[in-house]
This record gives structure tokens, sequence and C-alpha cells, in this order.
């Protein structure tokens, strides 16, 4: 059979940086010197495609979970929501906010859209997201 070695559903990975405290944060695979791990978005536009379950210290296996089309989670929201929002990462350039979402933003960037709101949110909530193949967003001035 040629999908042999492949896995569904949750599992276990080194974290790359603490991730105590972070349950339900988006975080991205990554990897040292080739052995996997995960790590909390550098950049608004990064391929955070999995929520932690489970955080952990650095080096230490922390679960993590792959975000699916067919299934809805809830990740913490910063600022407000309304359904049907696009929902791309908060500004990782305040770290207190990495791996939450927001309402993709009207100021000029590159956003990478994750999903779509399926209920009104206020800050701090963990807010209920349709994962959606949406990708990069530009926002022009």
């Amino acid at each position: 059979m040629s999908q042999s070695n492949t896995r569904v559903g949750d599992f276990r990975v080194l974290a790359g940086e603490s991730l105590m405290g972070m349950e339900a944060r988006l975080v991205k695979l990554t990897h040292d010197t080739g052995v996997p791990e995960v790590k909390l978005p550098a950049a608004n536009d990064d391929y955070a495609l999995y929520v932690v379950l489970e955080g952990a210290a650095d080096a230490a296996l922390v679960s993590v979970r792959p975000i699916e089309v067919g299934r809805s989670l809830r990740v913490p929201l910063k600022g407000t929501c309304n359904p049907g929002d696009v929902m791309v990462l908060a500004d990782v350039a305040t770290a207190a906010d990495k791996g939450k979402v927001r309402v993709l933003p009207t100021i000029p960037g590159t956003y990478r859209g994750l999903g779509i709101a399926e209920q009104v949110g206020v800050d701090g909530q963990l807010v209920l997201v349709r994962p959606a193949t949406v990708g990069n967003i530009t926002v022009s001035a």
C-alpha cells in the first residue's frame, strides 16, 4: 500500500518553544535540524494549521490537532467578530496574541485566511471557527 505510515487526528510532537498554557492556540509545524516541532506563528501569513490541545515546556511533547474543513474548532479571539467574518491570525507583533485569531483587518498587509467565524465573538472568547482554505489575502492601501 502506498499510503503507509500516515496518520489522522491528534498527534504528539515536540514544542519548539514553551507552549505552557497555550491550549487552543494555533501553531505551525517546523523543525529543528530535521526533527519535527511546533511553534507559535512568527508572521501574520504563517501556515498555523494545528491547534494545541495540551501545551508543554520547550523541547517537551505537546498534543496538537490539524485543523480540517469538516470540523469546526474554538480558538482564542482578539477583538470582536460576527458570523461569516473571515478569520486570520492575530498580529504576531504582540507576543500575547500569537496563535489567536482576529477578523481580517483593513490595514494594508498580507494575511492568511484560516476560517470563517460561526458565531458572534468578543475579545478573549474561544470563538467557533470553521476552517476554510481561503489562503493569502492582500489588503491594499
